[in-house]
């Protein structure tokens, strides 16, 4: 290795993001042809992948963020196996380098953004030579965006929980999109209202609703009332404009964003959380 300069070191570093030595390695390995020293890397991550397949990735880093015009936001996640990996900041840079992709692309799919391009590779490429580098399996595990006239974001500190939540309107305090989105990430609703909560869900809550009722002996005839009855108590707390605004339980999320006008409304969220 005598022969590799500081600076092909560099050099090789800035094209793929693996680390020095590994870079040093590489290219002694493959007497300083940079291609090979390309293709040693993702070799060595597959071997380390392969190795490591059974592994769970219940740590990571999760980033969420808008778009410069404000009308789409994105969240993206880099799974690994260990909180120390998680909170290095190389691995957040590299995970912030995915999101940044994600974000100025738009890919349409997860499957898509890990055939985007990543330097000299794909982002897929990319993360199995990171694999090699770091020695823990990672799995790009989501991938969400959302398009509205106005959306928000909001990252846990931490980096394992994020949101991104869209409006209807253009806000004129940043705030009230910040409240909505920290309202998202502290009550996990399942649906945005009544309406499109999932067909599947609310039979579930319904016959769950009937069974409850009726070991407590409730006659027949009054089963399916009660089982409504405790279905929108259900509502009230799984779906977002009905749940109590977590800064002011006086009102719902629905009652504080009419209070600032009678037609906003939030279009879409999506909501992601390691280790949930």
């Amino acid at each position: 290795m005598a022969g590799i300069s500081a600076a092909d070191v560099a050099k090789l570093r800035n094209i793929t993001g693996a680390g020095m030595m590994d870079c040093k390695e590489a290219l002694g390995q493959s007497g300083g042809n940079f291609d090979e020293a390309i293709e040693f890397l993702r070799k060595k991550g597959q071997k380390v992948a392969s190795k490591r397949v059974d592994r769970e990735t219940t740590e990571g880093c999760t980033l969420a963020g808008v778009s410069a015009d404000g009308k789409r936001g994105v969240i993206v996640c880099l799974s690994c196996e260990t909180d120390f990996v998680a909170k290095n900041q190389d691995y957040i840079a590299f995970t912030q380098s995915i999101f940044d992709i994600a974000l100025t692309t738009s890919p349409a799919t997860k499957e898509d953004l890990l055939s985007s391009k990543l330097k000299s590779l794909t982002v897929a490429d990319g993360i199995i030579e990171k694999v090699g580098t770091i020695g823990e399996k990672l799995d790009l595990s989501c991938y969400e965006q959302i398009t509205a006239q106005q959306v928000c974001a909001y990252i846990h500190p931490g980096n394992k929980l994020a949101t991104i939540v869209g409006f209807n309107q253009t806000l004129t305090d940043s705030q009230v999109g910040k409240d909505v989105a920290m309202q998202i990430a502290a009550m996990s609703p399942i649906s945005i209202d009544k309406t499109d909560c999932p067909t599947d869900i609310i039979e579930k809550e319904i016959e769950i609703g009937k069974d409850q009722a009726r070991q407590e002996g409730k006659p027949e005839a009054m089963l399916e009332k009660i089982a409504m009855g405790k279905l929108q108590k259900f509502y009230n707390e799984n779906t977002l404009l009905n749940q109590e605004f977590v800064k002011d339980n006086s009102m719902t999320i629905r009652q504080y964003l009419t209070k600032i006008d009678k037609d906003l409304t939030v279009t879409a969220f999506r909501r992601y959380t390691l280790n949930a």
